[in-house]
């Protein structure tokens, strides 16, 4: 299928109780595993563009990529820049054809992060690509963006609803105790802020960082309104996991397709287990 907004899958999702999963697309053997993962299950899939896939691979290249894998299979997908860093950048993934751009304000104060978040709006509804906010501080790392967690900030609810009012977005990140990457122990989420937050903001909500984050919570959170869950590094570490055991049973092994393909294939059934559990397989 040809690509679609993001906003489409999020209100689907949003009235039907489920999550559509975010996955971070860095290479054609990850792209090739989550698009297929997706397929199988017939369930509609968000490809993401993180700002290091976007410095390895080039913006051009991904786009191309999973605008290829798009059409081979029967699902609903979106092509998604992840923690956006500048108006100048969303308008270069629009471009090259993303159907999704988010811009990452959250280190600015409310009124610049309303101001320049509005400014992507501007530019990318008319030309119908879906925007996503952030609002408060997600601790960790996410490729080049860093937060320690002693910076990290919940979203006040209230500014969340005054953010969503005023800039016009399709969906909101929301800081509610995850964390990018691993986690040294187990998260706590912040359900009572999230159940505040979607009384008040009218617009599909997101997690991210959530890998490792436990299915309880995980089920929990999509029932107080979250409808877009990013996921990567459980991702990763599956793909890599794979190609380290191609190589201890093989070490003389050089052939990249014998090493990647296994790691493609690790990737898939982690995606499938996170279809599963954020419901939205038979959702196409």
């Amino acid at each position: 299928m040809a690509l679609v907004p993001m906003s489409l899958l999020l209100t689907e999702a949003r009235k039907g109780g489920y999550a559509v999963g975010a996955f971070n697309a860095n290479n054609m053997e990850i792209i090739q595993g989550i698009l297929k993962a997706a397929d199988e299950l017939q369930s509609p899939v968000i490809l993401q563009a993180s700002q290091g896939a976007i410095k390895y691979a080039g913006l051009e290249y991904i786009a191309a990529i999973v605008k290829i894998a798009s059409e081979q299979v029967s699902v609903p997908v979106a092509l998604h820049l992840d923690h956006g860093t500048s108006f100048e950048q969303a308008v270069q993934c629009i471009r090259v054809g993303f159907s999704a751009v988010m811009f990452d304000g959250s280190k600015y104060h409310l009124e610049e992060n309303i101001a320049k978040t509005r400014a992507v709006v501007e530019v990318a509804k008319p030309v119908g690509v879906s925007v996503e906010g952030e609002l408060g501080k997600i601790g960790g790392t996410e490729d080049d963006i860093s937060v320690p967690a002693r910076d990290a900030m919940m979203t006040v609810p209230e500014e969340a609803q005054e953010f969503a009012r005023r800039t016009g977005i399709d969906a909101l990140a929301v800081a509610i105790g995850t964390a990018h990457g691993p986690y040294k122990g187990e998260p706590h989420l912040d359900f009572a802020r999230l159940e505040e937050i979607r009384h008040l903001v009218d617009v599909p909500l997101v997690l991210h960082g959530a890998s490792g984050v436990p299915e309880e919570a995980i089920k929990k959170a999509i029932s107080l309104g979250i409808c877009k869950i990013n996921i990567d590094t459980d991702l990763r570490q599956a793909f890599t996991a794979a190609v380290k055991q191609v190589l201890a049973e093989k070490p003389g092994e050089f052939d990249p397709r014998k090493l990647l393909g296994p790691g493609r294939e690790a990737l898939k059934e982690v995606a499938k287990q996170k279809i599963k559990l954020f419901g939205s397989a038979g959702r196409a």
